[in-house]
């Protein structure tokens, strides 16, 4: 596990936002496709909207509740699970990798799970199958982004953990820095963590300097100046990114500018 550089200060910045603004700051620092990679392709529940963005490290985790024999071939894994969980530094979220996807046939979480997770200092769960007691997990303050609801526990013990998991189309590595909310998750590696924070925070000051102001004060002009005043509003913004970043930015149009495989070496790759 490598676990990103942030401290607990720049971490709760990063909760302050949600997951498409951190998105576009991870897009400008990243040597990954920000179309293809980086984010869930598949649809996510968020079960704790209210809850706002979750944020912290990865720790993973495999399941697969149809199949009783984990339970005689690994008779000592839950204690093996949580000693190696309550090593691993907080916050954590736990992704978690469901073998019998994209059957729902039990579910890891629960109230008293969610209750044990939140004492060993993780925040929430990412988990590519379902969760239960979804009211006593909200009352414990533990999140979840799951796939649907479903009544029991079925099977369902620790397989493996601290190994790379796939959840909801993305593979995630122990120690991936996590940003996720009702949108979906962004997976945020070491290197690309140490930038994000302040990338997201440029990016997003560029749009209130240019863009939303721009599109806010057009109100009751006529058609040709408000689309002149978007014009002016986005060169501006694609200046901005360009310089700060040397990449596009979303309100950028020029052709050729930025392509993933154009960029500087400023982030993390697999």
């Amino acid at each position: 596990m490598t676990p990103s550089p942030l401290g607990s200060a720049e971490l709760l910045q990063l909760k302050r936002w949600n997951t498409p603004t951190i998105y576009n700051g991870w897009e400008q620092i990243t040597r990954r496709d920000p179309a293809a990679d980086g984010f869930n392709p598949e649809a996510t529940h968020d079960f704790m909207p209210a809850f706002g963005p979750m944020v912290g490290h990865a720790v993973t985790l495999v399941i697969e509740p149809s199949n009783p024999t984990h339970r005689q071939s690994l008779p000592h894994a839950w204690d093996d699970y949580r000693r190696s969980l309550a090593a691993v530094p907080g916050p954590k979220i736990v992704c978690v990798q469901d073998l019998d996807k994209p059957r729902v046939v039990g579910s890891f979480w629960g109230e008293v799970n969610a209750s044990v997770h939140r004492a060993l200092g993780c925040v929430g769960t990412i988990v590519d199958g379902a969760i239960r007691d979804v009211d006593e997990m909200t009352g414990v303050g533990f999140k979840a982004l799951a796939r649907r609801l479903c009544v029991g526990h079925a099977h369902v013990q620790p397989v493996r953990w601290g190994c790379p998991v796939e959840v909801f189309g993305r593979t995630v590595h122990p120690g991936d820095l996590i940003h996720a909310d009702k949108h979906g998750f962004l997976v945020i590696t070491a290197e690309e963590a140490a930038q994000v924070l302040e990338a997201a925070l440029f990016m997003d000051a560029n749009e209130c300097r240019t863009v939303i102001p721009a599109a806010r004060d057009s109100a009751g002009q006529d058609t040709e100046a408000i689309l002149a005043a978007l014009s002016d509003a986005s060169g501006r913004f694609a200046t901005a990114a360009r310089t700060r970043f040397g990449r596009r930015g979303e309100w950028d149009t020029a052709p050729g500018q930025g392509a993933p495989t154009d960029r500087p070496a400023s982030g993390g790759s697999r």
